[in-house]
């Protein structure tokens, strides 16, 4: 059974792999090619970028961490190694989620219509605001990274204190139990930012909706189909963010999730749903993107069909 369970698992968590890595990788190939084309890079694609590249990273961390504990399990305990797994994960994890959350920022600014004096400064000044935003997730990067580091050389010094680094060192279960204590606790402020955002979207199409029916010209303007868009996006967005959330805390509360290959296995599969399937869902909810995803599917059927007809 648990054989079963471990290899189900695996081919999940090397699929995710695969789609992530293709679908960002799309993602970045089109805009940084669009960008070469027209000299010129709207703010919504270099966010989007942005977010494709730092997930790869992130994608390539998991990768490579896997590979390494596999592989070579005395080298991933070591200080040095623990220090770069950790820094790795940290950054990478947080520009994946940070700029995913400033997507719905600055979906929520372009579509939501709101009279409040502070909404219209932001909806105005939306680089700005992301901009803002950005510096504010990159302090917030600084306070955890700070934290791990001096966490890590606490756990050194105590265990060279006690003359057992060496028996302790061959079980990183607690540096990465804190790690990822420290990173529910960050992660939790962009994911209420989005819900946020979620919730003033839904409250913006109700209004617009309401507004439309008192002047009897319908509910399926332009207006309406971009907030019902946009909500769609969000929703699924909020989805996978709160199952890469509930992973974590899975993980927290799982004193021996280094030991049970079903709980590592359940954990990587759930988190990764994050960043690799939703790039799909950016990649449908972008209308260049969709198009250009059609187009290479349609060019690689055309491709296999010429290939099983050349066939003896």
């Amino acid at each position: 059974m648990g054989g079963v369970f471990d290899s189900t698992f695996t081919i999940i968590f090397v699929l995710e792999l695969v789609i992530g890595n293709l679908g960002n990788g799309f993602i970045a190939l089109v805009n940084c090619m669009d960008w070469v084309k027209r000299r010129k890079m709207s703010l919504v694609d270099r966010i989007l970028t942005a977010l494709a590249i730092s997930r790869i990273a992130l994608l390539w961390s998991v990768i490579i961490t896997v590979l390494l504990f596999l592989l070579f399990p005395a080298l991933g305990k070591t200080e040095t190694m623990m220090r770069m797994i950790n820094i790795i994960w940290l950054v990478t994890n947080h520009f994946s989620i940070w700029l995913a959350t400033i997507l719905s920022i600055f979906y929520f600014l372009k579509i939501a219509n709101f009279s409040n004096s502070i909404f219209l400064y932001m909806k105005w000044r939306v680089k700005k605001v992301v901009s803002v935003t950005l510096l504010v997730s990159l302090v917030f990067l600084f306070s955890i990274t700070v934290q791990m580091g001096t966490y890590i050389g606490y756990l050194i010094n105590e265990n060279e204190r006690n003359m057992s680094y060496r028996t302790r060192s061959s079980n990183p279960a607690e540096l990465y139990r804190v790690t990822l204590i420290l990173t529910t606790v960050y992660i939790s402020i962009p994911f209420t930012l989005s819900l946020t955002t979620f919730l003033l979207l839904i409250f913006s199409l109700l209004k617009h909706m309401k507004k439309m029916q008192h002047n009897a010209n319908g509910s399926r303007d332009a207006s309406t189909m971009a907030h019902i868009k946009a909500l769609q996006n969000v929703t699924v967005f909020l989805l996978l963010y709160s199952i890469f959330f509930l992973s974590l805390i899975v993980q927290v509360w799982s004193t021996k999730f280094l030991v049970k290959n079903e709980t590592i296995f359940f954990c990587l599969a759930a988190g990764l749903t994050f960043p690799s399937i939703h790039s799909c869902v950016l990649i449908l909810g972008n209308s260049k993107l969709r198009q250009l995803s059609l187009l290479v599917l349609w060019w690689l059927g055309c491709r296999f069909k010429d290939v099983e007809n050349s066939g003896p």
